[in-house]
This record gives C-alpha cells, structure tokens and sequence, in this order.
C-alpha cells in the first residue's frame, strides 16, 4: 500500500530534504525513523526538494509498505515521538497506488520572512533586512512575475530541467508591522528560483533596480542579470495541492 506524509520541519539543521552521502537531511531521518519502527528498511520519496536551511509547514512524501497501517494515527503518533522536536507528522493518509508525492502536485506555495527589526525569536527563521524599502515599488514590480513564464533568469545555473516555464498565479509582499512577507504560489519551481525572486525585488525595493529593470531581467533569461540570492533561513514551503481523486479509494 502507498501512504502519503504530511510533514513540517525546521531546516535550521539540516542540509535540505534529500538524502546526501556525508551531511544530515530531512529524508534521512524521516527515513530511519519510519524504518526503525516498522522493521524493515523503507524508502521515502519527497514532492521536491528544499536547501540547507529551508523550512516547510507543509511538505509530502509517499512510501510503500506490503500491509496496511489499520491505525495510521497510532502510527503517526509513535513516529512523532521518535523524531526529533524539528520534524513532525501532521497527518499520514492512504493513497491510490499510483499517487505520486512529487508528479501529482499540482501547486507549491512559499512565502519568505523579512525582519526589519533585529528580533532573536526569528534569527533562524527570518531575514534582518534593515534597509529602507519601498513596498509598493516591490509589489508592482511582482506583479510583472504573473504575466511572464520562462523563469530562467532565477534558476540555479547548473540544472538539469527541460523547461524552465512556471505557471505563477500569486506573487505579492505583505508588510506585518517589523514583519514583511513575500507570498508565492506556481504549478512548479525552479531551484533557487524564489530566493533569487525575493533578492532581486530587495533590489527595487532599495532602488537599485527599477521597474523597468525589473522587468529587462525578466526577458533576458539570463541569471547574471538578476539579484543575489535572499538567504535560506527566511524561506518557508507553505502548501502543496493534489487533486481529490488520489485519496477517493480510501474515502
């Protein structure tokens, strides 16, 4: 049978979601926990992948097993004593057998934190950005994000994507008193694709960069010509959606 996970994390120490040969990631201690527990190796497969020191409330990942979990909150609730305070198990629901944790999403959402108050409550889980910044440019500036979809420009260079097409249906900042907070949602994304976003729209927002500027990077396809990355620790993964139909066989 095929079990999705809901899972949230603090990445602070971890160096991302995937399984790496000589550093600690997510997976791998999902993926020992849910083993050591059923006594049998298992392998997890996440529905992407997050950077050292990302953060997800809500990330999946589906696993096989040759039985059926009878009490899956039992199970959820053993496996959340056995991990460590920065990973939990929100939920672990039964799926159609060929659910995909990864191809079934049908959209992400992030959101990234930015302080403009030095605030020892959120140093690993927000930017200290203390320059002044213009908000409204930087909203109109991403609004330009929803009427564009090659997305070049803010993916890692190295990479082995066919295409570099996002769908993006939302892309705005939200100021929250000392708090600001960008909001994103696409089909898919690229790596690094939404902390150079956010990088970049500091640049308008500090008038580095203006609206046409902004708007030149977006054409030119290019990585060169956009801002430095925004660093790991403000990014969170806040939503992932699937279609109804993966979970219908089990009600």
């Amino acid at each position: 049978m095929r079990y999705f996970l809901e899972i949230s994390y603090d990445g602070t120490s971890y160096h991302g979601w995937q399984r790496q040969p000589n550093a600690l990631s997510v997976q791998q201690v999902l993926e020992e926990a849910i083993s050591t527990l059923l006594g049998k190796e298992i392998q997890i497969l996440g529905a992407g992948r997050t950077d050292t020191g990302v953060h997800a409330k809500q990330m999946f990942a589906h696993f096989d097993i040759d039985f059926s979990l009878d009490q899956a909150n039992d199970f959820t609730f053993k496996l959340n004593r056995f991990l460590p305070t920065s990973i939990a198990i929100q939920t672990i629901r039964p799926v159609v057998a060929d659910a995909h944790a990864r191809f079934d999403a049908t959209s992400r959402s992030y959101t990234y934190n930015i302080t403009t108050n030095k605030d020892p409550f959120f140093t690993n889980q927000a930017y200290f950005f203390n320059a002044s910044l213009d908000v409204e440019a930087m909203n109109t500036a991403a609004a330009l994000l929803l009427k564009h979809t090659n997305f070049k420009c803010f993916s890692r260079s190295k990479t082995d994507v066919k295409t570099y097409d996002c769908d993006v249906t939302e892309a705005f900042w939200e100021q929250q008193q000392s708090k600001l907070i960008f909001y994103i949602s696409a089909d898919r994304f690229l790596r690094n694709m939404v902390r150079a976003i956010v990088g970049t729209l500091l640049d308008v927002g500090i008038g580095k960069l203006s609206f046409a500027d902004f708007e030149a990077v977006l054409h030119s396809q290019d990585r060169t010509q956009a801002g430095s990355s925004a660093p790991a620790h403000g990014l969170f993964l806040t939503k992932i959606r699937y279609p109804n139909t993966i979970f219908e066989a089990h009600g």
